[in-house]
């Protein structure tokens, strides 16, 4: 059995906000990454405290499972016609990006310490 903490560490989320790419398109949430990297001094801790919160209580906000999907051609393909030739690109609520890169982890740090995963 997996013992994992709900709790996430101020610097882990200082970690994953600054780790976050400046130049993406806005989800639901229209908070572009940059803004929340100049922020995090000021919100990390209260985002820390809301994320172990919902993580240990097992609680997803339905706007957190919001995101908007984009469709887009890919260059240079002979027939539009077929599914292959587009690509779906899905805009996530900006803080579910940095939840996601703490779930991430968790499961990378578990499939290492298990031997989950065969390398070659």
């Amino acid at each position: 059995m997996l013992n994992i903490s709900p709790t996430i560490s101020i610097e882990e989320i200082s970690k994953f906000i600054r780790s976050l790419l400046n130049r993406k398109a806005l989800g639901l949430d229209s908070i572009p990454n940059k803004v929340l990297k100049v922020a995090v001094l000021v919100i990390v801790k209260d985002l820390t405290e809301a994320a172990s919160y919902y993580f240990a209580s097992g609680i997803i906000l339905k706007s957190l499972k919001k995101s908007i999907t984009v469709v887009l051609r890919k260059e240079g393909k002979k027939d539009y016609s077929l599914l292959g030739s587009y690509r779906l690109i899905a805009l996530k609520n900006t803080l579910v990006k940095v939840l996601e890169k703490h779930i991430a982890n968790i499961i990378s740090k578990a499939a290492e310490e298990y031997r989950l995963l065969l390398w070659n």
